[in-house]
C-alpha cells in the first residue's frame, strides 16, 4: 500500500479554459494503470474550451450545477451526485453556471501511447455557453 502525495492546486491554463478554474490532481496512474482523476473547481461563468478525450471522460458533480455542452448545441445540467460520461472522441465542454461555483471530479484514461489523452480545441463562445439547457437525461 502507498499513500500518494499529490502536487499542489494548479490554476488551469487560459488556453484551455475561460474564467477562473483550479484543479487538484487526485491520481495520475503509472503503467500499467492509465487512470487519471482531477478535482476541478470552476468559478461562476468559467468553463473549458471545446475538447475531446481519446478514451472518453467521466464527470462526477460534487457541488453546484455543471453545464455540459455538445456540438449539436445541447447543454445538459448535472447536479451534485450525478455522473455523466462523454464517449471517446466526442467534442464537448463543461463548466459552472453564470451565478454559482461548481466542482466536479474528472476521470479519464491515458492512451497508453504517445498520443495525447485530450485534444483541446477552440474556446466556447458566449452564445454557445448561454444556449438553452436541458435536464432530459
Amino acid at each position: 500500500m502507498e499513500f500518494v502525495r499529490p502536487p499542489g492546486t494548479t490554476k488551469a491554463p487560459a488556453d484551455w479554459f475561460t474564467g477562473d478554474v483550479w484543479f487538484d490532481v487526485i491520481y495520475a496512474g503509472q503503467e500499467p494503470s492509465r487512470m487519471r482523476t482531477n478535482m476541478v473547481r470552476f468559478a461562476p461563468g468559467a468553463r473549458t474550451a471545446w475538447h475531446h478525450h481519446v478514451l472518453g471522460q467521466t464527470l462526477h458533480v460534487v457541488s453546484g450545477t455543471a453545464l455540459i455542452g455538445t456540438r449539436d448545441g445541447t447543454i445538459f445540467e448535472a447536479h451534485p451526485g450525478e455522473t455523466v460520461t462523454c464517449p471517446p472522441g466526442e467534442e464537448h465542454w463543461h463548466g459552472a453556471t453564470p451565478d454559482r461555483f461548481m466542482q466536479h471530479l474528472a476521470l479519464w484514461e491515458g492512451s497508453g501511447t504517445d498520443a495525447p489523452e485530450t485534444t483541446w480545441l477552440e474556446h466556447v463562445t458566449d452564445e454557445q455557453y448561454t444556449g438553452p439547457r436541458t435536464r432530459n437525461h
